[in-house]
Parts: structure tokens; sequence; C-alpha cells
């Protein structure tokens, strides 16, 4: 094991993501140019496609980092059988799910089950898709509904906060079903989807458009909100959520309802309300 790897392991990773959550929150004037100067600079940020694009507006970094874009910066894939990408970044990976399990990495793998927390719940996305999304500090944070859904319950699950970064994804073994994340649960018209918001190191606040913020608090133990009785419903490219910082978003289809869009593959630059999928009628 290399030391970076070791590292990886041994770090407190809640106490370092609080830590950065404080920093990122804060209002001293000096520290927030600071941050989003450095991000901005670092990342290579459009803040051209920003709602805002001054970044001595933005009143936190936080805020600069889940910043808004401008009308017409995204747009849906207009074919009415195009699920959407939920978020712009890169394509960590995506394909079926054989067997119950979710491609991670060369050589690594972890179950549906595992990551939603519930093998009941996995076991409709048997032979279905999955794809994998890594959204890296310069993107935009906010993610949005893949195709009209209802939403039924969330499931927070605890876990670690490893790195997300391909680094990690290539080392640590399971590292999606490893660490703290919330998972969403949706009815559609073609059945069942599932929109993963995973945390990760410094990167481990999820918000809803529903109840606001879910992580952290962490959690101590898996659990659930049943939304079944709500009307909680949230049209195809419609925002459902956001990262405090960035991380990763898994979307999971059930068998037979559609395929991937051509081209899509490890490390594929993506953006939000591209073609992920084409439903199949």
């Amino acid at each position: 094991m290399s030391l970076a790897t070791a590292l990886t392991y041994a770090l407190p990773h809640r106490l370092l993501s609080s830590a950065a959550r404080r920093l990122a929150y804060s209002d001293n004037p000096r520290l927030r140019a600071w941050l989003i100067d450095t991000v901005v600079r670092r990342f290579g940020v459009d803040l051209g496609e920003a709602a805002q694009p001054d970044p001595a507006a933005y009143p936190t970094f936080n805020a600069f980092f889940t910043r808004a874009l401008r009308p017409g910066a995204r747009t849906p894939d207009p074919d009415p059988d195009a699920i959407l990408m939920p978020a712009d970044g890169r394509i960590s990976q995506c394909g079926a799910i054989r067997d119950g399990r979710i491609f991670q990495a060369k050589g690594r793998s972890f179950t549906a089950a595992e990551l939603l927390a519930d093998d009941t719940a996995a076991a409709v996305y048997d032979d279905g898709l999955f794809a994998t999304v890594y959204l890296s500090p310069r993107d935009y944070h906010r993610v949005h509904m893949p195709w009209d859904g209802r939403l039924l319950r969330t499931v927070h699950v605890p876990g670690r906060l490893f790195s997300v970064g391909p680094a990690a994804v290539a080392k640590v073994p399971r590292l999606f079903a490893r660490n703290e994340r919330l998972v969403c649960h949706f009815a559609t018209d073609f059945g069942p989807m599932a929109v993963v918001m995973v945390g990760a190191l410094l990167v481990s606040g999820v918000e809803t458009v529903w109840s606001g913020e879910e992580i952290p608090a962490y959690a101590g133990r898996v659990t659930s909100r049943d939304y079944v009785s709500s009307t909680v419903e949230l049209a195809r490219f419609d925002e459902m959520a956001r990262f405090n910082y960035g991380s990763t978003v898994i979307v999971l289809l059930p068998p037979d309802v559609a395929r991937l869009a051509p081209g899509l593959a490890a490390e594929s630059p993506v953006r939000l309300g591209q073609r992920l999928a084409t439903r199949l009628r």
C-alpha cells in the first residue's frame, strides 16, 4: 500500500470535513476572497456561466461553490425520450449492473445492495444501468432530475468520507458503498429510479430541494424518511439537490427501460442536461 493510500485510510475524515465546512461558511471577507480566487484560478472556473459572475458578490465560499447558472447556460436534450445527465462533471464509470454489481474501476466493484443499503431495493436494478458522475471543484454543483419522478423515500447511509478523485477510486475498494451518502428513491413512469448523492473528504454536505440540509449531521446508523404520502414531484431537468463542495452522483435505472447514450465512457466530460440514456418505448 502506498503512503498516499495509507493516509487515505488514516485521516480523520469527518473532523477534516467539519473544519472545511466552517471555512466554507465563514463570512470573513479576506478568507472568502482568497478561497474563491484560489479555486477560480486553480481549476479554471468559468464564472461567465454563473447567474452572478462577480466573485466578490458571494457572501461565503459555499455560496460561490453552490452558485446558480445563468438562464440558458444548460438546456435539456430536446428529445422527449432522452434521460438526462444529472450534473456537470466526468463519467467515472457507466454501464450494466451485472449480478447485482456496479463497476468502480479496474479490478474493483461493489454491489447495488451495498450502495443502497437495502437488498430488496437493489434487486429491481439487477441487469439495469448505472452511471457514476464525478463533480470536480470547477463544476456546477447542483444536481437535477434525469427524468420526471415522484419521491418515495430517502435513506441516509453512514460511512467514511474518502476522496472520490480518480486516484482514490482506483485504489479504495468499494469506495462509493463506504462513503456517507443520501439515497433518493423515485417512482417514474418506467418504474423505480435511484439517485445517490455520495459525500467525500472535505465535500460532505448535501442539501435537497424538498427538505434542505440532509448531511451533515453525519449519521450513526441507516435512517430512512418516507415520502410516499407526500407530493414531492419533480420534472425532468428540475433541480433536486446540491453538494456543499462537490462529489459524486450515481444514477440507477431498472432493466429494459433505456440504453446508454453512445460514446459515454470512463473520463468522458459531461454536462447537465445532455443525454445520459434513451428511453425504450
